[in-house]
């Protein structure tokens, strides 16, 4: 319910259910493993790492392209779609470090809750 209007997903679990994230974290596994685990073992992209919605893929471009993964991706299931933002990464290597530089994307800080919301206090 939101604003005394109550609103039903035409599909799926409920936003702000009990069992959304665990069914969600669940599926998404399972996703993971039967569709991109073998982009790992067979070396087309060397890191994907998720965090709730956010994905990390970090490829060789000599290998595989944004767009094959975004293509492969997108085919795989109709409610999951991959809406990729390209960052350049800058790495600096010296005989002792390396060094990592990556785009940090502004953010709003001065969003509030309504105190009514489904939110813990």
């Amino acid at each position: 319910m939101f604003q005394q209007k109550i609103y039903q997903p035409a599909q799926g679990i409920s936003m702000g259910s009990l069992n959304s994230s665990l069914t969600a974290e669940i599926f998404l596994q399972n996703y993971e493993d039967a569709n991109i685990k073998h982009l790992l073992d067979m070396k087309n992209i060397a890191l994907y790492v998720r965090y709730a919605d956010d994905t990390l893929v970090i490829y060789d471009t000599t290998k595989i392209n944004l767009h094959t993964i975004n293509t492969y991706i997108n085919k795989i299931h109709n409610n999951i779609k991959l809406n990729p933002t390209y960052e350049d990464l800058t790495i600096t290597r010296t005989h002792t470090r390396l060094e990592v530089d990556i785009y940090r994307k502004p953010t709003t800080t001065d969003t509030t809750i309504n105190f009514l919301s489904n939110h813990p206090i």
